[in-house]
């Protein structure tokens, strides 16, 4: 099963859907449900929900239950789903059960929250929420979670059931030592915020996979970007770059959290709206907002 799953998160898009919530703020099971069905008619290899964009760090343990529940059911096997889990360990640990249940094929292991964490405590953290649940493991190393090369090696020695390393830092000279040190025993995913924008260097060290937020408002330009960089076409590449991705990150950088907040901005300018994230986050102002309209337009001119 291991192989399996490794392999469909190192070869084809990755697809991150985001959470609906209804008008008053709850969890809309319903709209959630359209949305997973709508992702399964495009062209992915793997579906991570209740992630990043899926603001896991906002959910309550009931709603990731039916979450779960819910895309599992929804995919019905069709590719592998993989969701979050992290906080503290026993709620990882109580989370994993959860989706053991529901049926999930693996799991992403979110950084701990709010406090800085030695290399060792940050081994001894993975390593007990791996070896607590039979479930593949995605290790997410970013914000105060992140592995050297030497200790990602520790884990994958003492863990087989961690099968995969998403990288969120950035950071290339120090994923190239992890991959050259480490080699294939794991699957490398690109995961930095718009890990478009750098998919080129991520591909040129072996990493042929990234989580694609802007998917769930441009999947066709998603997927259009992909094959282009996987056939080595560089101009069409630089064009989608060019035009789309870097205007949507300068946008993205205006405020914090706007790496979540325009993929739900740009869901409902589709008509697939699901509805505002959650506080701390904010939404964003009309003004960005005509911006993004701005950015779909130019998507749709590219596809």
């Amino acid at each position: 099963m291991f192989d399996e799953i490794k392999g469909a998160l190192g070869d084809g898009l990755l697809s991150f859907p985001i959470t609906d919530m209804d008008a008053n703020g709850n969890f809309d099971s319903d709209s959630f449900t359209d949305r997973v069905n709508w992702f399964m008619q495009h062209e992915i290899s793997a579906v991570f929900v209740a992630g990043g964009t899926g603001e896991f760090f906002s959910i309550s343990k009931d709603e990731y239950q039916q979450i779960v529940k819910i895309s599992a059911k929804t995919v019905g096997g069709k590719a592998p789903v993989i969701s979050s889990v992290g906080r503290s360990i026993p709620e990882a640990i109580e989370f994993a059960k959860i989706a053991e249940e529901a049926g999930i094929d693996g799991l992403l292991l979110m950084p701990p929250y709010l406090t800085g964490c030695p290399q060792s405590g940050l081994i001894a953290y993975a390593k007990t929420i791996m070896e607590n649940t039979k479930l593949p493991v995605v290790y997410y190393n970013r914000a105060n979670g992140i592995l050297t090369s030497d200790s990602v090696k520790q884990l994958a020695d003492a863990c087989p059931n961690f099968i995969a390393l998403k990288d969120g830092t950035g950071n290339m000279q120090e994923l190239n030592e992890t991959i050259k040190t480490v080699g294939n025993r794991l699957t490398y995913i690109g995961g930095v915020p718009t890990a478009e924008i750098i998919s080129e260097a991520y591909l040129s060290i072996g990493v042929n996979t990234y989580s694609s937020a802007v998917f769930n408002f441009v999947p066709d330009l998603a997927v259009s970007y992909y094959k282009a960089l996987r056939k080595g076409d560089a101009a069409r590449v630089q064009e989608i770059i060019k035009s789309f991705f870097i205007p949507f990150i300068r946008l993205r950088s205006k405020k914090a959290g706007y790496a979540v907040s325009l993929i739900k901005a740009g869901a409902h300018l589709i008509g697939k709206p699901a509805g505002d994230v959650r506080l701390p986050l904010e939404m964003p102002n009309q003004d960005e907002i005509k911006e993004l309209k701005g950015l779909i337009k130019i998507a749709a001119d590219l596809v």
